[in-house]
């Protein structure tokens, strides 16, 4: 089915008429992994209660992953690859039970490839508060009913914690590489900050020092959006019918969210002011192309993931500030020992290169002389998911070192 491979990892595209028949029928109140389902090549590890960064603790956190090739015996060959908010850890292989979507880095992990699996061991976890398995708010809390809105707030520090923990569960005590995207990246950083003596080598992709006011405001609007959604029920719709749970809102929050990883040069060269049909959309009823494009992945979107943990996820992001309570980013970023490549898109609007400019010139050591990495990608921020060749050849470039 069309809509199993993931927008997020091919440029954009008109909206078939096949594309539309694979999104007939209505969505589930949620699109979470629950327990019960296929679990598909998901692994699970439990890591007990963890304390959280603002007080308190999460109960019996359970952590979801993948794992790609084989550990060596010294365990001197593991990465860590983190996804980004709406990612899982499904990186390379096709759809399939349990797993709704291809892989979202299929040309970049495997046999041969950049992240070769003939050569290194490749563990992809679920982030906590996310919605594929990991502890998050479609999980059962101590009650016995899902966590919904009554899940704590976390950050992104407690998200590295939960991943530290589950390091030390499966036995790996250093990384040979830490590699994440967007929102993965800020968990990278967020590594090699606080477990410096945990981390070999670093690749931050399209990720931010800090989530700025146009980004956290980005975020608020989103979240804004969901939960003004009346089929939302403050965060209590896990048992509505399909069709009746918060599906508008995750849709349009989804929508909003594509404008800002996509640059509106790919959005005007791909579409223009095209229209979907021959119906006009001049008072006529008809949809322009790049509506039906919106219309068509936010709807999609809605039946594998779920609206508690955008918003939990999204407040995460939110949070991310390398240099809270740790004198600056500057100083922060001075505790990092880890080899370093700090890889900017010049299209990317959602966290623009100079971002990644003060990380690069703030690290004590990266492949490039304290210089970020710039490629050139129409494709804005979600490039470094599309541009796998490109990107690829970085990531080499820097587990060669």
């Amino acid at each position: 089915m069309d809509w199993q491979t993931s927008e997020d990892t091919v440029p954009s595209a008109f909206i078939t008429e096949a594309n539309a028949r694979a999104l007939i029928g209505k969505p589930p109140a949620t699109g979470a992994w629950r327990v019960g389902d296929p679990p598909g090549n998901r692994r699970f590890v439990s890591v007990g209660d963890l304390p959280l960064e603002r007080g308190g603790s999460l109960p019996g956190v359970r952590i979801s992953y993948e794992s790609f090739g084989e550990l060596n015996a010294d365990r001197s060959n593991a990465i860590l690859v983190l996804h980004a908010l709406t990612g899982d850890s499904h990186l390379s292989g096709p759809p399939g039970p349990g797993h709704p979507t291809a892989g979202w880095w299929g040309g970049v992990v495997g046999p041969g490839l950049a992240i070769d699996t003939n050569r290194w061991f490749v563990v992809a976890p679920n982030m906590i508060g996310g919605c594929q398995g990991s502890t998050g708010p479609s999980s059962l809390s101590p009650t016995g009913t899902e966590w919904g809105a009554r899940f704590p707030y976390i950050t992104i520090r407690d998200q590295v914690s939960a991943q530290a923990a589950f390091s030390d569960r499966i036995g790996i005590t250093r990384w040979a590489a830490v590699i994440g995207g967007s929102m993965g990246g800020m968990h990278t950083l967020e590594w090699a900050v606080e477990f410096p003596d945990r981390v070999e080598r670093i690749a931050v992709l399209a990720a931010p020092e800090i989530s700025d006011a146009d980004q956290i405001a980005l975020n608020s609007v989103q979240i804004d959006i969901l939960r003004m959604d009346p089929a939302f029920a403050d965060g209590d719709y896990y048992d509505a019918p399909e069709g009746e749970g918060p599906h508008r809102g995750l849709a349009l929050a989804r929508r909003m969210a594509l404008l800002s990883y996509r640059s509106p040069g790919e959005l005007n060269e791909r579409f223009h002011r095209t229209w979907q049909s021959g119906v006009t959309p001049l008072g006529g009823g008809g949809r322009y192309a790049v509506e039906s494009y919106l219309d068509f992945h936010g709807n999609k979107f809605t039946r594998r993931f779920d609206a508690n943990s955008y918003i939990t996820l999204a407040e995460a992001m939110s949070s991310h500030d390398i240099g809270r309570d740790r004198g600056g980013v500057a100083a922060a970023l001075a505790r990092v020992t880890a080899r370093a490549l700090v890889l900017a898109i010049d299209s990317d609007r959602l966290f623009p290169e100079e971002h990644q400019h003060i990380i690069a010139a703030s690290l004590p050591s990266t492949i490039d002389g304290g210089a970020a990495t710039v490629i050139g990608s129409a494709f804005g921020h979600d490039g470094f998911l599309i541009e796998e060749e490109l990107v690829g050849s970085h990531i080499r470039r820097l587990l060669d070192t």
